[in-house]
């Protein structure tokens, strides 16, 4: 009995020794916790309470509950709070009181919480924590895209900022040239000027005629056919344009050895002629062969796409031969039957001419005799 009576009275004095030290003062943040879970502040609510509170919260806010007040925001300041006052308690109770808990299942108040993966993420998804982690990679992939396209913007804008810089360097050197090719023209104005003062000008051929260089191309640049002309006269001719020119030269030249030559056969050719035919054809097939490896030449230094040749073939150059030859006879006949027609209509001309003439004479014979009678 005395035994039982001084096991009561040891646990009298834990529990008031208890209650003094929760009755202790606490931090502004601890007493923040303790009304987030609802609880009095002055840190005088029981581990059972404590864990009531939160269940109660948790139900309310927690993600996956289903509620219309579930609010991941809100669970986890539920949490963070649960965490601060069971920390707060051990501390009180000493790491070695050994109380047990009151819920006679034995476990320690430190034990892991409940739905701590739910805090891992951000508070981001529901479901399971498997659907929960997928969606938090699809969030972070999402707001690491955001974040490269903002860095692209700023780039761009910083880019499109040195832009504007050389620009006005640019416009700052166009201005410069214009001013220096301003000031040589106004020297050589100038120059001229003296030049014509002093009379240099007054022998020349031609003078007081009007200017007429351009009659070949009047819509043409003078300037730039200024610049051409002194080019050429100095012997400057881009390799291109020698070749270009050979080409068109040399292709015209077959183009008319073969029109010729068709022309001079028959319509259709007798065994003969398609022999002559035969070879000329040869013969023309190899200097297009040339003139092809010319072109090659020619493509290979031509300043634009848009100017290269393609090969020449013999077949469209035959085909075209025969299309001039025929037509060529075409008007070859028509031309003799407009001549024919021509000396058709001389000759009725010159019938009605003499008819007139010889109406004309005996009638006058006529008058003539009867005058004489």
């Amino acid at each position: 009995m005395s035994c039982r009576l001084r096991l009561l009275a040891s646990r009298g004095a834990l529990q008031r020794r208890r209650w003094f030290c929760s009755a202790a003062p606490i931090s502004r943040s601890l007493q923040q916790s303790y009304r987030v879970l609802e609880l009095p502040g002055e840190g005088r609510s029981s581990p059972a309470q404590v864990k009531e509170a939160y269940l109660r919260l948790a139900k309310i806010y927690h993600p996956d509950s289903g509620a219309a007040t579930a609010d991941p925001a809100l669970f986890a300041r539920v949490e963070e709070a649960y965490r601060a006052v069971l920390a707060h308690q051990s501390r009180v109770r000493g790491p070695g009181s050994g109380e047990e808990d009151e819920g006679g299942d034995g476990k320690s108040r430190g034990a892991a919480l409940q739905h701590r993966q739910y805090l891992s993420y951000e508070g981001v998804g529901s479901g399971t924590p498997s659907q929960r982690e997928r969606q938090y990679r699809q969030v972070r992939v999402d707001r690491a895209s955001e974040q490269v396209l903002d860095y692209r913007q700023r780039e761009h804008e910083r880019a499109a900022a040195g832009d504007g810089a050389l620009m006005e360097r640019d416009v700052r050197q166009r201005s410069r040239k214009i001013k220096i090719t301003q000031a040589v023209e106004r020297l050589v104005e100038d120059l001229i000027q003296e030049s014509m003062a002093r009379g240099d000008f007054r022998n020349l051929s031609g003078a007081g005629k009007p200017l007429d260089k351009f009659h070949h191309n009047p819509y043409a640049d003078p300037m730039t056919h200024n610049l051409n002309r002194i080019l050429i006269d100095n012997g400057y001719q881009p390799p291109w344009v020698v070749t270009q020119r050979d080409i068109r030269e040399g292709l015209a030249q077959l183009r008319r050895r073969l029109l010729e030559g068709r022309a001079r056969l028959g319509d259709p050719m007798s065994p003969d002629e398609q022999r002559q035919w035969e070879a000329l054809c040869g013969s023309v097939q190899e200097d297009l062969r040339k003139l092809n490896r010319t072109v090659d030449g020619y493509n290979l230094i031509a300043p634009m796409l848009k100017m290269q040749m393609v090969h020449f073939s013999l077949a469209r150059e035959v085909e075209r031969a025969e299309r001039g030859a025929e037509q060529r006879r075409a008007e070859q006949r028509r031309e003799r039957q407009e001549d024919r027609q021509r000396r058709m209509e001389e000759k009725k001309r010159a019938l009605a001419a003499n008819k007139t003439r010889t109406g004309k004479r005996g009638l006058v014979s006529w008058v003539q005799s009867l005058l004489g009678h």
